[in-house]
């Protein structure tokens, strides 16, 4: 009863709803990243009146629990190269903690614009790539896979702290594109390397205040829930099946940032 007494300020509609999204947040996320499209709309429409920076935490820690639990699914199946996991993450975390410091001293809406052209071009390239991701592409040797990793984790780290929603999706195109990589092998790098981006954006989020832990709780659990989900359909499924949930996902954050640039 007590733990129900947290909510009684938020109304049945707007808990069911977070509860909802953050569950289908969680499935979306760990089949191919991009949760973050789902769950920060979410807060933003049922806690219109809340610091902006105070949404961005707590979905941080949400995504945070759903991300943690994908990649130990993914851990059982895929054998990772941790010299290249670890290096990456490193890079990753130390540019999300910079971003999230940044954050609160630049207008986000002033990248949109290039996020948005960014989402266009990936979308076309993936669609027109019928092969993109279904087989090991490239051979790298790696140092290289080192080097360019490297580069990948502080551009997309930094934009993980810094904004985040689509981090998940845009490691999983890095791993494919950049590095050669299957979808599902991707998809296991890239929540590994999330999670390391969340912990480390958290760290500001938290130190600030910035998150209502009552709201992060509840959208946790089913983050969660959605994540062992969508982690076992996607090992199952395999290279095509992510895919095809990639380029849905794509095009749904190009309707998002399209909206924000042009009618918002």
């Amino acid at each position: 009863m007590q733990f129900l007494n947290m909510y009684a300020d938020y109304g049945y509609a707007t808990i069911l709803s977070l509860i909802a999204l953050s569950f289908v947040a969680g499935f979306i996320d760990a089949i191919v990243g991009g949760g973050g499209i789902i769950q920060i709309p979410a807060l933003l429409i049922n806690l219109p009146k809340t610091p902006l920076l105070t949404l961005f935490g707590t979905n941080k820690i949400a995504a945070l629990a759903g991300t943690s639990i994908s990649a130990y699914q993914y851990s059982k199946r895929i054998k990772y190269n941790f010299k290249l996991l670890i290096t990456v993450s490193v890079f990753a975390a130390l540019a999300s903690y910079t971003g999230a410091k940044v954050v609160s001293h630049i207008h986000v809406n002033s990248l949109k614009p290039i996020i948005l052209v960014l989402l266009i071009s990936i979308a076309i390239y993936t669609f027109i790539k019928k092969d993109l991701g279904s087989v090991q592409t490239k051979s790298l040797s790696f140092k290289k896979q080192i080097v360019f990793g490297s580069i990948l984790g502080i551009i997309v780290g930094f934009y993980d702290g810094f904004f985040g929603p689509g981090t998940g999706s845009f490691f999983v195109l890095g791993f494919v594109v950049v590095l050669g990589y299957e979808f599902v092998e991707a998809s296991a790098y890239s929540k590994v390397i999330n999670c390391m981006t969340n912990i480390s954006a958290l760290v500001v989020f938290i130190h600030q205040g910035n998150y209502i832990i009552e709201i992060a709780i509840i959208m946790s659990i089913f983050n969660i829930t959605g994540s062992l989900i969508g982690s076992r359909l996607a090992l199952r499924k395999g290279n095509n099946f992510v895919r095809s949930i990639f380029l849905v996902i794509v095009t749904l954050m190009i309707a998002r940032y399209g909206y924000d640039v042009f009618l918002k």
